[in-house]
This record gives C-alpha cells, structure tokens and sequence, in this order.
C-alpha cells in the first residue's frame, strides 16, 4: 500500500514540475508549494521510512549509504526518475547532473545538511556536480532526474 502511495504521490509533483525550469527559483517554488513542515512532505518522509522498513526502497548499501530507484524515467514520475538515499555523516561518490537534480532532503536523526543544505527541497542546474555529503546526522535525499540522467565520474 505504501508502495502505490508512493508511486501516486511522485507522480502528482513530477506532473507540478513538468516544464519548469530546473533552476534556482524551481527550488523556491518547491519549498513554498510543498513546504518542509507541510503535509505532502510530512507524507513523503512517512513514505520513505515505510519504503525504507518494507525494503522497497534502498534496497542496495555501499560505502555507508543506502539506495536505490524507486521509479525509472518514463514510469509514474513521467520524464523524471525518482532516486531515494539515507545518508549519515558521509560523502557519496562524485556526479555530474547532466539534465539536473531536484531533491527532498529529509531528516532522521540529528541536524542534517545536505551539502551545507537545511532539510527542504534543493535544485541542482544542469551540468552541475557534486560529492554529495550529509552532515549533522542522517537524512533520506529523494532526488528527481529530468530522463534519469547522472553520470559518475570514478573521483
């Protein structure tokens, strides 16, 4: 149940998103329109933990992280895939956002930061990059690829 809520709930902000601009007034958009201490973001943190605890989401674990797609490009987000990571204190592997990033960052324990980020939505640019790094404690990153685009350059 969970699962499908999840899918139904990706699906309505992928469809708000089509279109827009992945800039820097898409992640104040995102943080008036869905709000950290809003119901919708209530729901998705809900939805990750239950994902989390039912192992539908971050199904995988390396490096101290956990991941996985939730929803590949073409599928209930429409163009964009739909990645979900627990991070706590640790850096990720370095990426490049060929068409972008939008993310959720979410927290679980402590104060996290995601690249010096407080919890809310972030939008990364196309062509930007990145080590992705939570501090202060642990966090789940949602993020959104425009047509599941990330390149992993091995830094």
């Amino acid at each position: 149940m969970a699962q499908q809520e999840f899918g139904s709930l990706m699906s309505d902000i992928a469809s708000d998103l089509e279109g827009r601009a992945v800039d820097a007034e898409l992640a104040t958009y995102l943080n008036k329109t869905y709000p950290v201490d809003g119901k919708v973001f209530s729901e998705l943190t809900q939805l990750c933990e239950a994902g989390e605890r039912e192992g539908w989401l971050m199904q995988h674990e390396g490096g101290g992280i956990k991941f996985g797609r939730a929803i590949k490009p073409g599928g209930k987000a429409g163009a964009f895939s739909v990645d979900v990571v627990r991070m706590k204190n640790v850096k990720g592997p370095h990426h490049i956002h060929t068409t972008g990033e939008i993310g959720a960052i979410m927290p679980v324990e402590g104060a996290p930061q995601f690249d010096g980020i407080e919890p809310g939505w972030y939008v990364y640019p196309p062509g930007s990059d990145h080590y992705p790094t939570v501090s202060g404690g642990g966090a789940y990153v949602l993020y959104l690829l425009p047509d599941g685009a990330i390149e992993f350059t091995g830094k």
